[in-house]
């Protein structure tokens, strides 16, 4: 089979371009450039012309053919965008989502089709197989800790059933070692921990550069008297601690976010509970929807140990969530997805 893997220069991608090499597919790697590589736009630690550079050095000692994708408008559209206007109201964005889906899986699959590919490869740490109802199921992978199925739950079942997750059966070491036997220079390669395009994590200055007009406000306490000002709803989330600017007693947290206003509520710790949550843009994996209440746990984070509970189907592609105990920082903008067991059964845009 003649399989397109998404090259990114690190090693998750090199190992799964290799693994595919050795069962015999051909393989074509494919690098996507995300961003102006002439050094006039600071970018942050990953999708760097380094790793471009690793990724085709990867395809030579693999020999397979390498090309690099200009993506730089599709990037700017899809994700950069989605990002400061989501901070500019007062949610907080999961970039890696809508690259995931809108890049990778999306416009990579496009390119793809052109070079005769039938399926596109990633290094994420995730499963996907198809069910005796000819459905594809997406489910975590086997390492739990690295597992990376909450930022593909809006993938469809078309995007799905041209996937290949090559390492989600790994563990991470275990792809390290993979990459050590198979003599690839990105072995001890360190990941990257940071959104690409914000250079040192200053998400603020980066989102003011693209929405000068984000609005400034107040700082208020649950009754509404006014503790602080602030420069603008964009540099603060749901949960945020630190960084307020407020000399209080005991810690103050921030529990809601008006852009409109500008007014920023904060609280106590024990403020940031919720029972239940609201999503929007539902995509639903494992089945059409869950009209009726069912069981299910959900993840609201990344790293956020998933909560049991019940969810359903709403009108206009939303769902709701209960959870069988309140949850801390249920943050606008971040996603909730839906799992039974290891299953993903689908996910959405906390509003």
């Amino acid at each position: 089979m003649r399989i397109a893997v998404a090259m990114s220069g690190g090693v998750d991608s090199s190992v799964a371009a290799a693994l595919l090499v050795e069962q015999g597919h051909e393989v074509i790697g494919l690098s996507m450039q995300l961003y102006d590589q002439t050094g006039h736009q600071p970018f942050g630690s990953c999708c760097t012309l380094d790793d471009l550079h690793d990724a085709r050095r990867v395809a030579a000692t693999l020999g397979v053919p390498h090309y690099i994708l200009n993506f730089e408008r599709q990037f700017t559209e899809t994700v950069i965008a989605n990002f400061v206007d989501e901070y500019a109201s007062g949610r907080t964005p999961i970039p890696c989502s809508h690259c995931n889906s809108d890049l990778k899986f999306s416009t990579l699959l496009e390119r793809a089709r052109g070079l005769g590919a039938e399926s596109v490869a990633t290094g994420h740490y995730a499963r996907v197989a198809q069910a005796s109802d000819g459905r594809w199921v997406l489910t975590r992978s086997c390492d739990k800790g690295k597992d990376q199925s909450y930022f593909l739950f809006s993938l469809t079942q078309g995007q799905l059933a041209r996937a290949v997750f090559p390492v989600g059966t790994l563990t991470k070491p275990a792809v390290r070692a993979e990459a050590a036997r198979l003599g690839l220079a990105v072995a001890d390669k360190a990941d990257s921990q940071e959104i690409c395009f914000v250079p040192d994590g200053d998400y603020a200055t980066f989102v003011e550069a693209r929405a000068p007009s984000v609005r400034a406000g107040v700082i208020v306490d649950q009754r509404g008297e006014q503790l602080a000002t602030h420069a603008g709803v964009h540099r603060f989330t749901v949960g945020q601690r630190k960084g307020l600017g407020i000399a209080a007693p005991a810690p103050l947290y921030v529990l809601t976010i008006d852009a409109d206003s500008g007014r920023v509520t904060v609280g106590p710790r024990s403020a940031l509970d919720r029972a239940a949550l609201t999503v929007s843009g539902v995509n639903w994996i494992s089945r059409d929807g869950l009209e009726e209440w069912s069981p299910a746990a959900v993840q609201i984070r990344h790293r956020h140990q998933p909560a049991s509970g019940r969810v359903r189907s709403m009108h206009g592609g939303r769902a709701e969530f209960e959870f069988d105990e309140p949850q801390a920082a249920v943050t606008p903008g971040q996603a909730a997805v839906f799992y039974d067991g290891d299953v993903v059964l689908g996910g959405g845009w906390i509003e």
